[in-house]
């Protein structure tokens, strides 16, 4: 036959454009929000809305080590100042604080001091405290700061300003050296400044964030930092270099499968047109799956991206079978007769081993399925209408056909199919006496690397900044609600405090109190005759003048009459900051967090906060376990119906029931080796693996499929041994890139999908393997 694979080029040709014009148009999303779980009850719904757009998202932690303390806080100090003008960041903290270089916040807190200081005393005006409070003037007045207090100490006696000032301090338990924040119990030489940014746009805000860990470390670079090193960390960071690593894992991913794909099909057909043929029904396939993805969620993520890319090795066995089952000179029927039920199958049960992923309830597992299943499909549907009649054309088939000495040697194995039975059942006994754990919280689908997440948790701790793992949220529908609410509860938690069961809260109404407390510690003061009588009377046998205490009287005056302090006195000023994490406006009404440092009794903290309004204990470990279990029991059920369905349409379609126990044995046995290896490798058992495992049953059954189908001769039979292990070489090959990637699912998937792929062909060739009819060659 004449080659003319004139056809076969043009065919290439418009598959690259159509491929290249969808990636052009189909951007990849590469933020982390991508990956969040949808909730599925008031309490995932709140956390997962927060730590999407929540203000704790936009925080960043620096850490500066290498050199001296006082050369770290300059640096720290020449940071800030850098940075304190930029208008990427609210915030820029190093414990300095928050009012110096601020008069306007100064001046607003001194003003209202009486309504704001929490403690009591400091609005007690009766004789007997206020001669206490003028003898303790008195002896700071004599000592040696007496610059420095003065201009306040006179107007305020009692201490109301200091009190204030010490209730909206940061709440982090670094050391203050130098002037600024040191993490605190480093030996000498150790040393590392501390230092809290927060940026205007949430964490998970990739197009806003990308550039604030830049500007950052140009700030650094600025300060002249000599030998030292700057740690970064935060879910901006994080954020930012997590995309960065998915880029660079989808490159890695793109050209290593692209490179192995073409070395592994040249090896085996020593043809480029047959590369130009394979080529064809890849490139629609991934156009076709970017085009499903984006219609069914809205965006295609990088993850996704990549993991289709790491399919050529599956979606491209359906040309490879059909160029690799031709005979030279043969007609594309005659191939389609012999391979098209085994090809439309295992396509179709390969779609189905996807069921899990696509079902799971996960957008970013769900984006892989349903980018795998198009893929596959499309694939096979291009390979049995489009190619056979181009490469009938184009006359493509394998250089090297019929039996060979060394496949009789490998067909010979199978006699030993017995004892592979042994290591099915030993990984059976492992499964029994050894099970691999469960993960029980959705960390392994988190695209931020091992050693990113290890240095957040150590400049958190270094900071000693609540962790949150347990809080309170408080709904309203005014600021005001919210902050009377914290002031009912207030009580309760030093109840619970006294008893051992919590420590450390921090909230909203301890920063700001309620309009309503503040006029009752308004009302509380006295009138201006009462005041007057009692300065006089408290001032009898100490050394001031009749008139020394006349700014004292005239600023209680003003408290007396003066309009609560409010969220919108606040507005950019350094308190907003400290405020805004604590106290926030949604969609659903306004919403406050009451964070403990710790909570030792969790069932006690509920119980105690049952009947109030509008309180949500959240547990955060507890809430991941509960999505966990939740899109776990979606994934099973998913994957029970896919295998179901397998199972019933491999009944209908083979009526063969020993041919049907053959499939399912060798399928059967690759799922009880896989976890088996997972519990040797001492890897817990997580939604990435479940449904990685059904898409290697998919595949298994793909082999099984053709292992077990009626075959006429031996040549036929060398021509599906060669295929399928060219097929088996692309697939662990392409996932195996995936070992390598920075990406921790990635990673996961990669290891356990060419694992199993290899079980596959060697349970399929051992347990599935059919002899050529003998009979039926002599007939034909």
């Amino acid at each position: 036959m004449r080659r003319s694979p004139k056809q076969l080029a043009l065919v290439l040709l418009a598959s690259v454009i159509f491929a290249a014009t969808v990636l052009g148009l189909i951007p990849l999303r590469m933020d982390m929000a991508g990956f969040l779980p949808p909730a599925h009850d008031v309490g995932t719904r709140f956390l997962l809305r927060e730590v999407h757009g929540g203000v704790a998202s936009s925080f960043i932690t620096a850490g500066i080590e290498g050199a001296p303390p006082d050369q770290l806080a300059r640096i720290s100090r020449a940071m800030q100042d850098r940075l304190g003008q930029n208008p990427r960041f609210s915030a820029v903290l190093n414990g300095s604080f928050s009012t110096v270089g601020n008069d306007g916040l100064r001046d607003l807190l001194f003003t209202h001091r009486y309504l704001l200081a929490p403690d009591a005393t400091t609005r007690d005006f009766s004789a007997t405290s206020l001669a206490a409070a003028f003898s303790s003037t008195l002896d700071s007045l004599e000592s040696s700061a007496e610059p420095l207090l003065a201009p306040f100490i006179l107007r305020d006696p009692t201490g109301a300003f200091p009190d204030t000032l010490r209730q909206i301090r940061p709440n982090v338990h670094a050391e203050m050296r130098e002037g600024v924040w040191f993490a605190p119990g480093r030996k000498a030489g150790q040393e590392r400044a501390l230092m809290l940014f927060r940026t205007r746009a949430s964490g998970m805000d990739f197009a806003a964030q990308k550039d604030a860990p830049a500007v950052i470390r140009a700030a650094f670079a600025a300060a002249h930092p000599g030998r030292t090193r700057l740690l970064l960390s935060g879910p901006a960071v994080l954020a930012v270099e997590s995309a960065r690593a998915m880029r660079s894992d989808i490159d890695l991913i793109s050209l290593a499968s692209l490179g192995i794909v073409i070395c592994v099909l040249y090896w085996r057909f020593r043809s480029l047109w047959v590369l130009a043929a394979i080529g064809g029904p890849f490139l629609i396939s991934l156009g076709m799956a970017m085009i499903v993805v984006r219609l069914c969620f809205g965006f295609v993520h990088g993850i996704a991206f990549g993991f289709g890319m790491t399919m050529l090795g599956v979606s491209l066995d359906y040309p490879v079978l059909l160029i690799g089952h031709r005979d030279a000179g043969e007609g594309p029927d005659a191939t389609l007769r012999r391979i098209a039920p085994s090809l439309r199958l295992a396509a179709l049960m390969a779609a189905l081993g996807l069921s899990g992923m696509i079902f799971c309830g996960l957008p970013g597992l769900a984006q892989l399925g349903v980018f795998a299943a198009t893929g596959l499909l499309t694939a096979a549907v291009v390979t049995l209408l489009l190619m056979p009649r181009l490469i009938v054309t184009a006359d493509l088939a394998p250089n090297v056909s019929g039996p060979s000495v060394v496949l009789e040697r490998a067909e010979r194995l199978r006699h030993l199919r017995g004892l592979y039975l042994v290591p099915v059942l030993g990984a059976l006994a492992v499964l029994i006496l050894h099970p691999p754990p469960l993960v029980t919280d959705l960390s392994a689908l988190s695209p931020v690397p091992a050693e990113a997440k290890a240095r957040e948790a150590m400049l958190r701790h270094d900071l000693g900044t609540p962790q949150s793992a347990r809080l309170v949220a408080v709904q309203g529908q005014t600021a005001e609600q919210v902050l009377e609410r914290e002031e009912v509860l207030s009580p309760v938690l030093d109840r619970l405090s006294r008893a051992g069961f919590v420590s450390g809260v921090q909230d909203a109404a301890a920063l700001l109190p309620s309009s309503a407390l503040q006029k009752q510690r308004q009302g509380s003061l006295p009138d201006d005759a009462a005041l007057s009588a009692a300065i006089d009377t408290a001032r009898n046998g100490l050394p001031f003048r009749p008139r020394t205490f006349e700014p004292f009287r005239k600023d209680v005056a003003v408290a007396r009459i003066q309009s609560p302090l409010t969220p919108d006195n606040l507005r950019n000023t350094p308190l907003e900051q400290g405020l805004s994490p604590l106290l926030f406006d949604r969609e659903d009404g306004w919403w406050g967090l009451v964070l403990p440092t710790e909570v030792r009794n969790m069932a006690a903290l509920r119980a105690a906060l049952a009947r109030y309004p509008g309180v949500l204990v959240i547990d955060l470990n507890a809430e991941l376990r509960s999505l966990t279990a939740y899109h776990t029991r979606l994934t099973l059920i998913w994957t029970l119906a896919g295998s179901a369905a397998a199972i019933l349409i491999l009944f209908l379609v083979l009526r063969d029931l020993r041919r049907l126990l053959k499939v399912l044995g060798a399928v059967g046995s690759v799922m009880v080796m896989l976890p088996a290896i997972l519990a040797l490798r001492g890897e817990p058992l997580s939604l990435i693996h479940f449904v990685s495992i059904q898409f290697v049953a998919g595949v298994a059954l793909d082999y099984a499929l053709f292992f077990a189908r009626p075959q006429l001769d031996g040549a036929e039979r060398a021509r599906t041994i060669r295929t399928l292990l060219t097929c088996n070489v692309m697939t662990v090959l392409s996932f195996g890139c995936l070992a390598f990637c920075h990406t921790p699912l990635l990673r996961e998937i990669g290891l356990t999908i060419s694992c199993g792929a290899f079980l596959s062909l060697l349970s399929a060739f051992m347990l599935a393997g059919q002899k050529p009819d003998v009979a039926a060659q002599g007939a034909a």
